[in-house]
């Protein structure tokens, strides 16, 4: 069950991160992606090409893991079942480094905590752009004067690409399942 649990959330993931809604993962996925981040942040010229830089080498390490061209929704999810069985302990910090430097680039302003305008804007950056939804994600980590620590999130979404026991409860794959 364990394995099957995370695959299924890997499925998730995979479809989050298809920006472009085709059904495939691809280089026009980084690019709109990032795009839409340094434009939806008002980002100036280099800072958001040092956010471009930094979305690029993330989607190449830890998304095409190595692969070049397209990566269908199989191969995502099989590389990262390989790389769960072959050592869990490294996958685990693979995934907590993934996850590190990912919210650390939507943390523009480096004060460790993630605002709700933060996040709204990571995710219509990724495609998801219902708004309620996506506030309502925001919500689920219970911010205090609007702001979610950093971490909180963070560790939320390494539980969701690492934890294989259903019985615990996951904000991130609770949130997809209602739409965002």
């Amino acid at each position: 069950m364990g394995l099957d649990y995370l695959a299924q959330k890997w499925m998730i993931w995979y479809k989050s991160l298809d920006v472009n809604h085709d059904g495939t993962i691809s280089i026009e996925d980084v690019e709109e992606s990032r795009r839409k981040f340094t434009d939806l942040h008002h980002l100036a010229a280099d800072q958001g090409k040092q956010v471009e830089q930094n979305f690029e080498a993330w989607w190449n390490k830890y998304i095409f893991r190595g692969q070049t061209g397209n990566i269908s929704q199989d191969e995502f999810v099989n590389t990262l079942k390989n790389e769960y069985q072959t050592n869990k302990a490294k996958f685990v910090q693979e995934m907590t480094d993934c996850f590190n430097i990912f919210f650390d680039v939507i943390d523009t302003n480096k004060d460790r905590s993630i605002s709700e305008d933060e996040f709204l804007i990571a995710f219509k950056a990724y495609g998801h752009e219902n708004v309620a939804l996506d506030s309502k994600f925001f919500n689920a980590y219970n911010p205090v004067d609007g702001l979610v620590p950093l971490r909180k999130i963070v560790d939320s979404w390494i539980q969701f690409t690492t934890c294989d026991d259903p019985s615990k409860s996951d904000v991130v794959k609770s949130a997809f399942e209602t739409g965002v």
